[in-house]
């Protein structure tokens, strides 16, 4: 097989939330969480076996509910959250239809259930056993072999707040901060001992006109990890952690619905974000009046946009045209001519600012399409053990992992 041949893994479920293990390991392990109305929802933990090229699985049962976002601890392996449907159906007794029948009250439920029940997207805290924390090389025999279950360890209680749109965990430290966004508010959480309780330490919520509710947030990775970037609507907006108050607004960031948003890891400006207008943009935080930079290679909406850990100039997208596209955006990142470079010093040195202007920094590229997928791609992500590795998750359950091309590798690293 090529090196640079995709590998694909078929969860034989619908599913769109996938998630990198991000405490640090040598193995590449990506998590997947399914979304299925009939059988037991699962967790599947594929780890990929480089030097064979082949994938190894193992499933959890996640009995709560449909997944429809799933992140992992930073600083514990075997932690991580989930962000699930929960459906509260009315409780009827048939004596109720009289001569109607069963039939009758059968019909009625199964409508109620459908159309007229309570969905409530929750969120929780949970712990894989103990033997699937690291990285494993040998799946079990699926004939022989019994789901295990995943521990719960604490709730994220949204009573008060509305359906949970997503869980951040603080990127550095020690695994007790995360962010989740309930409807229209941001909530602070404290997770105390042994992971088993979550206590919300601040709050803040959006104001305005109209049904206003979060679709997505990120944490900084700067700034002493004091900063939440969060989208709602059209609308972008930054918050500060401690005072859980608004730093910066960036209003009508996209002509339609943001879907997702990512921080460049290495400039700590800068942020990149996509949605339904079908464009991922390039902001720097500092001045919002107007992108950085735009593409718009895709034909539909854009669900998914993630800046690769190591090298910045290498950008990911996923989008509902079932396509997955790579791109090389170097002039605007940390290494636009080839050596880093410190915002600090171009902005207050106009030597170094002219002296830029007078080189012409590489070419922005499509560096390359993957149509592996034949269903939306609702999410991508890179691997936090290898850079120069990808999957990407379609509707239909595909889980696609490729690989930066070695051309491209090369000439980033000589």
């Amino acid at each position: 097989m090529e090196d640079d041949a995709p590998v694909i893994y078929g969860l034989e479920f619908q599913a769109r939330a996938l998630t990198p293990q991000t405490a640090e390991t040598d193995a590449i392990r990506f998590l997947v969480g399914t979304q299925s109305l009939k059988y037991d929802n699962q967790i599947h933990i594929i780890d990929f076996d480089d030097e064979n090229n082949i994938i190894n699985k193992n499933v959890l049962l996640h009995q709560a509910g449909e997944i429809w976002h799933i992140s992992a601890s930073p600083a514990d392996r075997g932690v991580l959250a989930t962000c699930y449907n929960r459906t509260f159906c009315y409780v009827l007794s048939l004596d109720s239809f009289g001569a109607l029948g069963k039939s009758a009250a059968q019909l009625f439920i199964a409508l109620a259930t459908s159309s007229d029940s309570k969905v409530l997207t929750c969120a929780a805290v949970w712990r894989m056993p103990k033997e699937l924390e690291s990285g494993s090389h040998e799946s079990p025999d699926d004939s022989s072999s019994t789901a295990q279950t995943l521990e719960l360890l604490c709730h994220l209680d949204n009573t008060a707040h509305g359906n949970m749109a997503c869980v951040v965990w603080e990127p550095m430290g020690d695994g007790k901060k995360i962010i989740s966004l309930a409807d229209n508010h941001i909530l602070l959480w404290d997770l105390q001992e042994s992971s088993s309780q979550a206590v919300l330490a601040s709050s803040a919520s959006l104001e305005g006109k109209g049904q206003l509710k979060f679709t997505s947030g990120r944490w900084s990775p700067h700034h002493n990890c004091t900063q939440v970037a969060t989208a709602n609507d059209t609308t972008l907006r930054g918050w500060d952690t401690r005072s859980m108050s608004q730093i910066y607004c960036i209003e009508n960031a996209h002509g339609q619905l943001v879907r997702d948003l990512d921080f460049n890891p290495n400039k700590q400006y800068y942020l990149a974000s996509c949605g339904d207008d079908c464009k991922v943009k390039f902001w720097d935080t500092r001045n919002v009046t107007e992108p950085v930079k735009t593409l718009e290679e895709h034909s539909h909406w854009v669900w998914n946009v993630r800046y690769n850990h190591s090298h910045d100039q290498l950008v990911l997208t996923g989008s509902s045209d079932s396509r997955v596209i790579l791109s090389n955006m170097v002039s605007i990142s940390s290494e636009p001519f080839g050596h880093l470079v410190d915002d600090d010093d171009i902005s207050d040195q106009e030597d170094h600012r002219s002296e830029e202007k007078s080189k012409e920094p590489l070419q922005d590229n499509v560096i390359a399409t993957y149509e592996e997928h034949e269903d939306s791609v609702y999410a991508v992500d890179w691997s936090s053990a290898d850079p120069w590795l990808f999957a990407s998750l379609s509707y239909d359950g595909r889980l696609v992992i490729n690989r930066v091309p070695r051309a491209l590798k090369y000439h980033i690293l000589l």
